[in-house]
C-alpha cells in the first residue's frame, strides 16, 4: 500500500543508493509522477535527473521524505510561485500540497488534528527518551514490561509492514489522517499486512530487541513528515 516510512542519516533510510540505473536516464520528468511499490524519493528524483531535496521541496515533504505507493508527486516547480495539490489516489494514499522552488509560504500548511484517542503501543516503560538533536532515530524505546505484544497507538491504516527499511529491522507504519503515523520498529514478528485497518489496541506485532539490546520497541511519532515528541501525545501513567 503506502509508504517509505520510510523513516537519512547513518541510522535512517539510505534512499536506496545501491542498484541505480544512471542518472537521467528516464528522461524529462512528468509534471507528476505515481509513486510505485519500491520507490524512495531518492530513486525518483535520480532517474530523472533532479535533485531530491528540490522534489522534496516542491511536495511539501521533510526529511525522513517519507513517500506512499499511489501518492502523487509533482516533479517540476509550480509558476509563478503558486501551489499545486500533489495528490494520491486509491486507497492508503496522502495529499500534500507542493510549493515553487525557492518560495516561501508565510504561514504553515494547515494541520490535520490529531487522533484523540493516543494510547501506549507497549505496557512497559520508557527505556530511551526523546531527542530532536543529531542525526539518528528521533522517536522513543519503549520495553516490553512482559507484555511483548505491539499494539497500534490510534486507529488508522497499516502502510508499512516489512523488513526491507535500512536501521528499522521488522516495521510496522501506521497512518492515522493526513498528519500523522506512527512508527513501531525492531519488532520480532508482524501481525498485520499493508492496507489493514486497525483501531487504537489492535495487536501489530510481537517485540524484538533494539540494536542497544533493550527487549522492546523503538516507537516513532510524526507530524506532517516530521518527527515530534510521542511523550506529548501519549496519556501520562
Amino acid at each position: 500500500m503506502m509508504l517509505a516510512l520510510v523513516l537519512a542519516g547513518c541510522a535512517e533510510f539510505d534512499y536506496g543508493r545501491s542498484r541505480l540505473p544512471p542518472a537521467g536516464s528516464a528522461g524529462d520528468p512528468p509534471a507528476t509522477y505515481r509513486v510505485q511499490r519500491g520507490d524512495t524519493l531518492y530513486r525518483i528524483a535520480w532517474r530523472y535527473g533532479l535533485s531530491y531535496k528540490k522534489v522534496a521541496r516542491w511536495n511539501h515533504i521533510g526529511a525522513p521524505y517519507t513517500i506512499y505507493p499511489g501518492q502523487r508527486l509533482t516533479l517540476r516547480p509550480s509558476s509563478g510561485g503558486s501551489r499545486s495539490a500533489a495528490t494520491s489516489t486509491g486507497s492508503g494514499s496522502s495529499s500534500r500540497s507542493t510549493r515553487s522552488a525557492g518560495t516561501r509560504s508565510s504561514s504553515p500548511a494547515p494541520e490535520t488534528k490529531p487522533p484523540g484517542d493516543w494510547r501506549w503501543p507497549l505496557k512497559g516503560k520508557v527505556l530511551e527518551g526523546y531527542s530532536a538533536g543529531g542525526s539518528g532515530k528521533h522517536g522513543i524505546t519503549i520495553g516490553t514490561g512482559g507484555d511483548d505484544t505491539v499494539r497500534a497507538a490510534a486507529s488508522g491504516r497499516v502502510v508499512y509492514s516489512g523488513s526491507g527499511l535500512r536501521g528499522y529491522g521488522r516495521l510496522v507504519i501506521v497512518k492515522h489522517n493526513e498528519s500523522y503515523l506512527t512508527a513501531y520498529a525492531y519488532n520480532r514478528e508482524l501481525l498485520v499486512t499493508e492496507g489493514t485497518r486497525v483501531d487504537a489496541g489492535t495487536p501489530l506485532a510481537h517485540a524484538g530487541r533494539t540494536p542497544k539490546g533493550h527487549t522492546g520497541i523503538h516507537f516513532e511519532l510524526r507530524r506532517n513528515g516530521n518527527p515530534v515528541n510521542p511523550l506529548k501525545y501519549l496519556p501520562s501513567r
